[in-house]
C-alpha cells in the first residue's frame, strides 16, 4: 500500500480481514509462519500505524485493541489522490490512467462520473 512499508502493509491486511478489533497477540500469528517476528516488533508496527493515522486503538485493561481507521478501498483512493498530487501533472496522470483502464474499469469510471455530475 502506498506510503507503507512491507510489514506495515501486511499488518493492515490482517486488520482489514479481521472481524473485530485485534490485539497484538491476535495479529502476530496471522502474519504467516515464514515470518519470525517478535511480539514487540508487531507492537511497534501497530504503534507506528496508529501514529500515522492508519489504525485507531482502544485500551482495554493492559492491552490495546486495534482496528483500521479506514477501509482498504479508502486507503487505495487516498493513495491515488497522493499519486495524482505528487505527479506534477494530475491531468496528464489521469489521462494515462484512463488509457490503461480495462473496459470494465472504464464503465465504472463513467458511472461514477455521471453520478458525481448529477449531484446538486
Amino acid at each position: 500500500m502506498f506510503g507503507l512499508g512491507e510489514l506495515e502493509g501486511a499488518v493492515m491486511h490482517v486488520l482489514w480481514h479481521a472481524e473485530k478489533p485485534a490485539k497484538v497477540r491476535d495479529v502476530l500469528p496471522l502474519l504467516g509462519p515464514r515470518r519470525k517476528l517478535a511480539y514487540t516488533t508487531v507492537m511497534t508496527v501497530l504503534d507506528n500505524l496508529h501514529r500515522k493515522g492508519w489504525v485507531s486503538r482502544e485500551r482495554e485493561g493492559r492491552a490495546y485493541y486495534y482496528r483500521p481507521a479506514f477501509s482498504r478501498e479508502e486507503a487505495a483512493a487516498r493513495a491515488l489522490r497522493e499519486a495524482l498530487d505528487a505527479s506534477g501533472n494530475p491531468q496528464g496522470a489521469l489521462m494515462h490512467f484512463f488509457d490503461s483502464a480495462s473496459e470494465q474499469e472504464a464503465d465504472l469510471l463513467r458511472t461514477a462520473l455521471t453520478r458525481k455530475t448529477d449531484r446538486p
